[in-house]
Order: structure tokens, then C-alpha cells, then sequence
């Protein structure tokens, strides 16, 4: 462990947040806000504006795939720094738009830098923590994304009212400053860390197999209400975009306190029974959009349903390593399971937006397949137990 780590062990934390807050908290959420200002300034037409959304979701899929490949050539230290720095390069790029495929290669590069910082952040921080203290730990790591939800939804709008160049360069600097504050924080890896034997997808366990199916039914229900809450407030049930605003507010305060209270989960009840109860709670939630028009019901389940994306990492993650010994196992594992997610949360907002415009505009239908992608996940962990009791009685 370098110098900079033992003489403050809250650095590796902090430079985990920083990376997470940078790569996946701004490089995507601060982009939702900014749509409206690209439409009325004419910088894209309204079809294009939608299409470079995406282009951070295909490039986070990249990035998943790339991460581990580009740790094993150089180290995740030197690989997490640079793709923070290239985060706020594609900030700085992106304030001006020369052409539609020149904004759609930096949008893509910044998804990249997420995806491969969600593969390595942790890997790279949690084996320097206490093994009782890494549910909270990784929490802590993830409370970036949750900042950059909630952030987009004050920050954006502060720095539009100087202008829409100057807000992507406003963007740049804050990256920027949070790479350069966080730079010192990350340590170096342990031999362990880098060897070992990859497992073969044949060798993966039922269990695994049951958590890279929940962890995409769970990137598969998240995307409905990200994508649709606020418009459904604002216009479906007439409220107004005032309303629309205090709810994504009360999401953005769910994802800044859901990694943390979902990592103290892991660590106090276990992974698994931590992944059924935040089910069991966004089921009721998800049932709450669809039974209730009371503002107040439905800002009660904004709050809880906003804890959710960022908060299930840490859990996936810690479910991670109850079941997998050593760190190079637990990275292969990690590292294809946020492929999992990342392909299913790609999938599922083209699927939603298709069946949005097919439905004529239906929100309930949404909310419900994202109800059923919940209980589907529920019913996976059952049917493991159930699996596993036949095994017992059979041996």
C-alpha cells in the first residue's frame, strides 16, 4: 500500500466517489437536463439530441467489456485516473459541436470511462478495507452516482443560466478538479489482485448465474421510472413541471442516501437477504405509481425508488464476494456482471421507448413491466433456495 493510502485511509474512498461522481454521476445524468438547452439552442436536431443520449449507454457496455483487459496491460491505478481525465476532456469537447459525429464519439468515450470505471473502482479499493467494513465502504464508493443524479438536478440549471458552451466547460472544470483532488487517493494493487485463474463460464456457479440474472431484471426496472417519472407527473397526471421537479429532487436525495444505507444492509443482514428486502421495497414502490395519483404517496415512492440504481451496486458487489473466493475471481465475476447490467439497461431503454410510443403514450404499461422485472427477480432467488433444498435432500 503506497505512503499517501496509510497515512489517510479515507483517501482510496474518496478517490473511488470522485471517479464514480465524474464517470457515470455527470458523464450521464448531467446530460438528462441539458436536452431541453441543445433542442432551443439548435446545436442538434430534437432526433439527434436523443440519439447522442444513447451514445453514453453503448459506450458504457464498452466500457464493461474493456475494463479488465486495460487493468491487466497497465494498472487500474494508472487506468482510473486516465479515464477520469478522458471524462473531462469529452466535457471540454463536447462545448463545441462541430459536427453530430464529432459530439457522438466524446458522449461515447465518457460512457467508455463509466463503464470501465464501474468495472475497476472498487477492485481496485476494497481489498485495502476491512472485510466487515466493505458493504459500507463500497456504499461510500458509489454515493458519486447518487451525487451526479441529484447534482444534475441543481448544478445544470445553475450553470445554464450563463450559457450552454460555458455550461459543458463548467462540467470540464469540476471533472477536472475532482480527477486532480482524487489523484494521490488510489493504491497500488496487491500481487493477489493481479493473479489468479479467470473462471471459465462453465465452472460459474447456480448462485452466480441467479445474481447476473437478477442484477439485469434490476437494470430492467430501474430504466422505466428514470427515464419516465418526472414527465409522467409533470404531464400524465397534469401536475405541472413543478411538481415533476420536486419529485426528480426527492429521487435525487433517494440516490445520494441509498449506496450507503444498502451498503450497511450487506454488512449487517448479508448480501442476499439485503438484495430481497430492497426488491420487496421497490415492488411496493413500483405498486405505488401504479395504484396511487396522491402526490404525496408518489413522493414517498420517489424517494425510495431513486435509492435504488446506485444502492443495488454495492449489494450486487458484496454479493459478489460472499460467493467468490479471491480477488481475481471476484474481478472476472464483478467485471461480467456489469457487462450484465449494462447490456440489459441498453436494451430496456430502447424497449420502453418503443412501447411508450406503441401504447399511445401509457405510463401504467411502463411501470408495470418494471413491477414484473422486480418480482421476476424475487422469484429467481426463490427458485435457487428451492434448487438448493432438492440438492441437500438428494445428497
Amino acid at each position: 500500500m503506497n505512503i499517501s493510502t496509510q497515512r489517510a485511509p479515507w483517501l482510496p474512498i474518496w478517490g473511488g466517489l470522485c471517479a464514480s461522481l465524474v464517470g457515470i454521476g455527470l458523464a450521464r445524468f448531467a446530460y438528462t437536463p441539458l436536452i431541453p438547452a441543445l433542442i432551443d439552442a439548435h446545436w442538434f436536431a430534437s432526433s439527434a439530441v436523443v440519439y447522442l443520449g444513447a451514445a453514453n449507454l453503448a459506450g458504457y457496455l464498452i466500457g464493461a467489456l474493456l475494463g479488465r483487459p486495460l487493468a491487466a496491460r497497465w494498472s487500474s491505478r494508472a487506468v482510473l485516473r486516465g479515464m477520469m481525465v478522458l471524462v473531462s476532456l469529452a466535457f471540454l469537447a463536447c462545448a463545441w459541436p462541430l459536427s453530430v459525429g464529432w459530439f457522438f464519439g466524446w458522449r461515447l468515450l465518457s460512457g467508455v470511462a463509466g463503464g470501465v470505471i464501474m468495472v475497476l473502482a472498487a477492485s481496485a479499493i476494497l481489498p485495502h478495507v476491512a472485510a466487515a467494513r466493505r458493504g459500507l465502504a463500497s456504499g461510500a464508493i458509489f454515493l458519486g452516482i447518487g451525487l451526479g443524479i441529484a447534482g444534475a438536478a441543481s448544478l445544470v440549471p445553475w450553470l445554464l443560466g450563463k450559457g450552454l458552451q460555458q455550461t459543458w466547460l463548467g462540467l470540464a472544470a469540476l471533472s477536472l478538479l475532482l480527477t486532480l483532488s482524487s489523484w494521490a487517493g488510489w493504491p497500488a494493487e496487491h500481487a493477489h489482485q493481479q493473479a489468479g485463474p479467470v473462471p471459465q463460464p462453465g465452472s460459474v456457479s447456480p448462485a452466480i448465474k441467479v445474481l447476473f440474472g437478477q442484477y439485469a431484471l434490476m437494470a430492467t426496472a430501474l430504466v422505466a421510472p428514470m427515464m419516465f417519472l418526472v414527465d409522467y407527473v409533470s404531464r400524465g397526471l397534469g401536475a405541472g413541471t413543478h411538481a415533476g421537479g420536486v419529485i426528480w429532487g426527492l429521487y435525487g436525495l433517494g440516490a445520494i442516501a441509498g449506496p450507503v444505507i444498502y451498503g450497511l444492509l450487506a454488512d449487517h443482514l448479508g448480501a442476499r437477504a439485503g438484495i430481497r428486502l430492497v426488491l420487496l421495497a421497490q415492488l411496493i414502490a413500483l405498486g405505488v405509481l401504479l395504484g396511487s395519483q396522491d402526490l404525496r404517496l408518489l413522493a414517498a415512492a420517489a424517494l425510495l425508488i431513486g435509492s435504488f440504481p446506485p444502492g443495488i451496486v454495492p449489494l450486487a458487489l458484496a454479493r459478489v464476494h460472499q460467493l467468490v473466493e479471491g480477488h481475481a475471481q471476484q474481478n472476472a465475476i464483478w467485471s461480467r456482471a456489469t457487462v450484465s447490467f449494462a447490456s440489459f439497461q441498453a436494451i430496456a431503454g430502447y424497449a420502453y421507448s418503443a412501447l411508450f410510443a406503441a401504447s399511445g403514450g401509457h405510463y401504467a404499461t411502463l411501470f408495470a413491466v418494471a413491477a414484473g422485472a422486480v418480482l421476476l427477480a424475487l422469484l429467481v432467488d426463490l427458485l435457487l433456495k428451492g434448487e438448493a433444498r432438492a440438492m441437500a435432500a438428494r445428497a
